[in-house]
């Protein structure tokens, strides 16, 4: 077998870093990206982009930890170089503040952002009603940047992207040897997962050029989060809720609950809403498959189901991803042992 041909159903930050991964990883192959929707029009263009993961419950601790060191070192390199404005990457410092004494009180990602601490009595007494609180130094990775930013890349190291609505994972067959299922909510079809489900997420961005630090409560319902060209205020976690229309009283109910911890905020203006719908499932789904009907074989490579942590866990999903796509690669140019009769 010459060169393999690799498909990658998604567009959004899953879809696009694992096909430059397989680029990357994968000799001899040709890198499909099909979707029906680009940035910006992804979840991933809606999300804060905050590298501050979630707990999975259905995924050891040391798999997300590595996960997310992959991700934090991989833009941390982006954020030292000249590509970081084109990137949309960016340091920014702040604080996680609690009501109540969490019962971690130091995350299993602690020593991977950078300098993290617990918060000082004078450094709380800017949050009155919070009793505990943690400072530190992570990354922002701002989607609609980001997603074209690795368009540009795949695009540079031969990669094609498709415009198109996938039905079903048989479609691409036999135009493709390998099918990589990015397809986020997208996969409850798909994949008939079952798993799979909407948390809905409704945010702000608005212009309050003078807030530069990071405010996230501890539930993670309420956040700030300044990027480059404005701050996203946040936030919902509406589970089974598919309403992509912004909701009026959720954006006043949002504005205040950031106005009560940044009371500079009250002056923020050019106020937009945002909407995404977080694909979430206890695990993220990273695994291989081998879809039969007779005859026909087509492996398929699942990556998706992060929920809030897509981009705080990207590129190190994605690089297992690519490594089970090589390992797809390996089966199908390894000619299968001929029977003895």
């Amino acid at each position: 077998m010459g060169t393999v041909r690799i498909a990658t159903v998604g567009a959004g930050v899953m879809g696009l870093s694992t096909a430059v991964c397989i680029s990357k990883l994968v000799p001899r192959c040709s890198i499909t990206v099909i979707s029906e929707q680009f940035s910006p029009e992804t979840t991933s263009d809606v999300a804060a982009g905050m590298l501050i993961p979630p707990v999975y419950p259905d995924t050891p601790i040391h798999k997300q930890k590595q996960w997310f060191k992959e991700t934090f070192d991989h833009l941390f390199a982006i954020a030292n170089s000249a590509e970081a404005e084109d990137a949309g990457v960016l340091l920014v410092s702040g604080w996680q503040i609690f009501r109540s004494i969490p019962t971690e009180e130091v995350p299993f990602w602690a020593d991977v952002v950078l300098g993290f601490r617990k918060m000082t009595e004078d450094e709380l007494k800017k949050f009155p009603q919070h009793v505990f609180g943690q400072a530190f130094t992570t990354l922002k990775c701002e989607g609609p940047v980001y997603l074209p930013w690795l368009e540009k890349r795949l695009k540079g190291s031969g990669g094609l992207i498709l415009t198109r609505r996938i039905e079903d994972l048989w479609e691409l067959h036999p135009s493709f040897d390998i099918v990589v299922n990015c397809s986020g909510l997208g996969s409850r079809q798909l994949a008939g997962d079952p798993k799979i489900f909407p948390v809905r997420g409704q945010v702000l961005k608005v212009q309050a050029p003078w807030v530069k630090h990071f405010i996230r409560d501890g539930s993670g319902l309420t956040y700030i989060y300044p990027g480059i060209s404005n701050v996203t205020l946040g936030g919902t976690r509406q589970k089974g809720d598919w309403n992509l229309s912004p909701d009026a009283e959720i954006s006043k109910g949002i504005l205040s609950r950031c106005c009560a911890l940044e009371p500079s905020l009250h002056g923020a203006c050019d106020i937009r809403e945002k909407v995404g719908l977080r694909p979430t499932r206890p695990g993220v789904r990273l695994e291989k498959e081998l879809l039969a009907q007779g005859s026909r074989r087509l492996p398929v490579v699942h990556h998706y189901g992060h929920g809030s942590g897509g981009i705080a866990m990207h590129w190190g999903t994605a690089l297992e991803a690519a490594r089970l796509v090589s390992e797809c690669a390996q089966a199908l140019r390894t000619p299968a042992p001929k029977s003895k009769l």
